[in-house]
C-alpha cells in the first residue's frame, strides 16, 4: 500500500470507528437515560397508582436526561482530547517516560537515538522526540497527532536486550505507525473510550454517595431514595463498563490488523525480516514479556509494539499472538525460540562502522537517470516508504557530517546557531546584514556558538543542510516560549535582511518552523482545479530552480499543467517569501488524493535529463515535507549544478 492510499485508508477507518463508537454511545445513552429517568421517578416517592416506567419515558423528562448523559460522555471525551492535544509527549510522560537528551552519552541510549535519527532522515520526516521508560519489559510505542509532535517511547528492557538490528526493526515498526496515520487514530480512540468510561465513573460516585448517605437511614422516609440511588449507580457502572468493553472490542479488532501492517512495513523499510523477526522471538522468550508497570498502561494498550497489558480473552487483545506475527515476517520459521531468559543487561554496543557499502557519495539523486515521467512516478511511489538503501544513505550521510555540526545539533544554544548559519545567505553583503541582525537580537551565548561553527559551516556540502536541521528539531522543540519567540524573531530578521532570498532558503526556513510548530491544521477539501494561482507560483519557482532557460522553464510548467489538468501561467519574476508562504498555505489544504499528482508535477519541474541536482533534491524534499509527503533519502551518481536552488 502506498503512502497516499494508506493515509486515505487511515482517515476512512477513523470515520468508521467514530461511527461505530457513536452508535455504541447512542445505545448507552438510551439505556442510561431510561435508568436515570426511572430513578428520578422513584426518588419522587409518588409512585403509588402510577406506572414508573411510563412516567420515566415521558418525552420531556427522557429528553432532558438523555441530553445530560450525552453531555457527560462528550465532556469526558473532550477533556481527554484536550489533555492529549500536546501530542505524543503527553502519552510518554503519562507512562513514566523520560525525554532522552539528544547528546546522551550512555551507550544504549546513544544507540537508540542513532537508530531513530537514521530512520527519520531516511524517511524524510522530522526526528521525533525519544523517551525512555525505565521499565524492564521489552516494548515500544509511537504517539502523536502529526509528525511534528510525534514521540517514540522505548523501554529500558528493549534497549538492553535487543541488538542494533532488532532495535532497528522495532523502530521501523513504530515509524510505520507514524507514516500510515495510525497515531492520530489511536489518540482519538483514547479520547472516545474515555468519554464512555466516564458513565461508569459517575455510577461509581453515585454508589459511594448512596453507601455514605444511606448509613443509619434505612428506616427513615428517605431510605427508598437511597436504595434507588444505589441501584442507579450500579446500573450506570454496568452500562459504562459494558460500553467500554464494546469500545475495546472495536479497538482491538482494528489494532491487530494495524500491527500486522506495521510488521510488514518494518520489513519493507529495512529489507531485513530477521531484524523484526528476531525482536519478536526475543520478546516471546523474555520472562517479563512486554507488560508495562505504569498504572495508565491499559489506556494506551493499542499503541504498543507488544501487548503491554494482560487481556481477558483473545477478543479484547490489541495485538495478534507473537507466533502469528513471527510467521508473517519469517514464513520458514520452525517454531523454535531462544532459551527463556530473565532481565540481564547486554554488553555495550559497538559503534557502527562509518561508510558501509559501495559508492559513498554525498549527493542525492531521486531518479537514477530515469526519464522525467518515470522519475516522477518513482518519486511518488517512494513517499513514506523508506527502504534499506534509504537507511544506508542516512547512515553514511550522518557518518560523513562534520562532528562539530552533529554535536551542535544536539545542544540547545548551538542548535539555534547551527540553524542561523544554515539559513544565512551566500552573498557576502547579505551575510553582513544578517550578522548585524543577529548581533541585535540573538543571545550572546548563541552568537558565541555561531562563531565556533563558522569553519565547519563554510565547508558544508549540498544536501547536508536538511539532515542537520532534522537532527536539530528535537532540541528546538524544547525551547521555552520566550526562547522560541526570540528564535522566530531572529529567523524573520535573517529572511528580511537577505538581498535575494532563494527558494531553498525559503523552503528550509519554513521547514524549521513547521517542524517545531506543525502546519496549521485545516480541512483537506481543496482540489487542484481550484488552485491554479498557488500552483503557478510554486511550480514556476521549482522550474526556475531546475531549468536553465526561460524556454525550458515554460516547457516544464506546461508539461506539469497538462499532467494536472490545470492551466498554469509561468511566473517569471522571483516571488517573495511571503508570496510562497501564501501559495503553500493554500496547497496544504489539498485533498489527500490530489497530493500525488502535485508531487509528480513538482518533480517534473525540477528534474533535468532525468537527474535532480543535490540542491534541487534538497528543495524538493523540503517543500514535500511541508506538504505532508515525506520523501526518503537517496544518493546520487551524478554531479549537481552548484547553487542551482539557492
Amino acid at each position: 500500500m502506498d503512502f497516499f492510499r494508506a493515509q486515505d485508508r487511515a482517515r476512512r477507518l477513523t470515520g468508521r470507528l467514530v461511527l461505530l463508537l457513536l452508535l455504541a454511545v447512542a445505545g448507552l445513552v438510551v439505556v442510561a437515560s431510561v435508568l436515570v429517568a426511572l430513578a428520578v421517578v422513584l426518588f419522587d416517592g409518588q409512585v403509588m397508582g402510577t406506572d414508573p416506567l411510563a412516567r420515566a419515558l415521558e418525552p420531556e423528562l427522557f429528553g432532558l436526561v438523555a441530553l445530560g448523559v450525552l453531555a457527560v460522555v462528550v465532556a469526558g471525551g473532550l477533556v481527554r482530547h484536550l489533555q492529549l492535544r500536546a501530542g505524543g509527549s503527553v502519552v510518554a510522560e503519562a507512562l513514566g517516560g523520560r525525554l532522552l537528551n539528544p547528546d546522551a552519552r550512555d551507550a544504549n541510549e546513544r544507540q537508540l537515538l542513532n537508530v531513530v535519527e537514521e530512520m527519520a532522515i531516511a524517511s524524510g520526516m522530522p526526528v521525533p522526540a525519544v523517551y525512555l521508560l525505565e521499565d524492564a519489559a521489552i516494548n515500544a510505542f509511537a504517539a502523536g497527532h502529526e509528525p511534528h509532535d510525534a514521540a517514540i517511547g522505548v523501554t529500558r528492557g528493549a534497549i538492553e536486550h535487543l541488538d542494533r538490528e532488532q532495535l532497528q526493526g522495532v523502530i521501523a515498526h513504530e515509524f510505520s505507525h507514524i507514516l500510515h496515520g495510525d497515531m492520530r487514530l489511536n489518540l482519538r480512540l483514547v479520547a472516545l473510550l474515555h468519554g464512555i468510561l466516564v458513565i461508569g465513573l459517575v455510577g461509581r460516585l453515585l454508589l459511594r454517595g448512596a453507601a455514605a448517605g444511606g448509613r443509619g437511614r434505612s428506616s427513615r422516609r428517605g431510605g427508598g431514595g437511597h436504595v434507588a440511588l444505589f441501584g442507579l449507580g450500579a446500573a450506570l457502572m454496568l452500562v459504562g463498563y459494558a460500553g467500554t468493553l464494546c469500545g475495546n472490542l472495536i479497538k482491538s479488532a482494528v489494532s491487530r490488523q494495524r500491527e500486522f501492517l506495521a510488521d510488514a512495513s518494518a520489513v519493507q523499510y529495512t529489507r531485513n525480516p530477521e531484524g523484526i523477526g528476531r525482536a519478536l522471538q526475543t520478546l516471546a522468550a523474555y520472562r517479563l514479556g512486554s507488560r508495562l508497570m505504569s498504572p495508565q498502561a491499559a489506556e494506551f494498550s493499542h499503541l504498543y509494539f507488544g501487548s503491554g497489558v494482560r487481556h481477558l480473552s483473545r477478543w479484547t487483545a490489541t495485538h495478534p499472538p507473537l507466533e502469528a506475527r513471527i510467521r508473517r515476517v519469517l514464513p520458514r520459521w520452525d517454531g523454535s525460540l531462544p532459551e527463556p531468559f530473565a532481565p540481564t543487561p547486554k554488553a555495550a554496543p559497538a559503534k557502527p562502522a562509518a561508510g558501509t557499502g559501495q559508492g559513498e557519495s554525498r549527493r542525492e539523486d531521486l531518479g537514477r537517470a530515469l526519464g522525467g515521467a518515470a522519475l516522477a512516478g518513482a518519486v511518488v511511489a517512494s513517499v513514506g516508504r523508506p527502504d534499506a538503501e534509504s537507511l544506508a544513505s542516512a547512515r553514511r550521510r550522518l557518518a560523513h557530517l562534520d562532528e562539530r555540526l552533529v554535536d551542535a545539533a544536539h545542544q540547545p544554544c548551538a542548535a539555534r546557531a547551527l540553524v542561523y548559519g544554515i539559513l544565512m545567505g551566500a552573498d557576502p553583503a547579505s551575510r553582513e546584514a544578517q550578522r548585524r541582525v543577529l548581533d541585535q537580537q540573538a543571545l550572546p551565548e548563541v552568537l558565541h556558538e555561531l562563531e565556533a561553527l563558522e569553519a565547519p559551516l563554510a565547508t558544508l556540502a549540498p544536501g547536508d543542510r536538511l539532515p542537520l536541521i532534522e537532527l536539530a528539531l528535537p532540541v528546538l522543540r524544547q525551547l521555552s516560549a520566550a526562547q522560541f519567540a526570540r528564535f522566530r524573531q531572529c529567523l524573520a530578521g535573517l529572511m528580511a535582511a537577505e538581498t535575494a532570498p532563494g527558494p531553498l532558503q525559503w523552503a528550509l526556513h519554513r521547514l524549521v518552523l513547521t517542524g517545531i510548530e506543525g502546519e496549521r491544521r485545516a480541512r483537506r477539501d481543496r482540489h487542484l482545479r481550484d488552485l491554479a494561482g498557488p500552483l503557478s507560483l510554486l511550480l514556476s519557482t521549482l522550474a526556475r530552480a531546475g531549468q536553465g532557460s526561460p524556454e525550458a522553464q515554460a516547457e516544464s510548467l506546461e508539461q506539469a499543467g497538462r499532467a494536472l489538468g490545470v492551466s498554469l501561467d509561468l511566473v517569471r519574476e522571483a516571488p517573495s517569501a511571503a508570496d510562497l508562504d501564501w501559495a503553500l498555505g493554500r496547497l496544504v489544504r489539498l485533498a489527500q488524493a490530489e497530493r500525488a499528482p502535485l508531487l509528480a508535477a513538482m518533480v517534473c519541474c525540477v528534474e533535468h535529463d532525468g537527474h535532480i541536482a543535490p540542491e534541487e533534491a534538497e528543495l524538493l524534499r523540503a517543500v514535500a515535507w511541508t506538504l505532508g509527503c515525506p520523501l526518503p533519502l537517496r544518493e546520487a551518481t551524478g554531479q549537481g549544478r552548484h547553487g542551482a536552488a539557492r
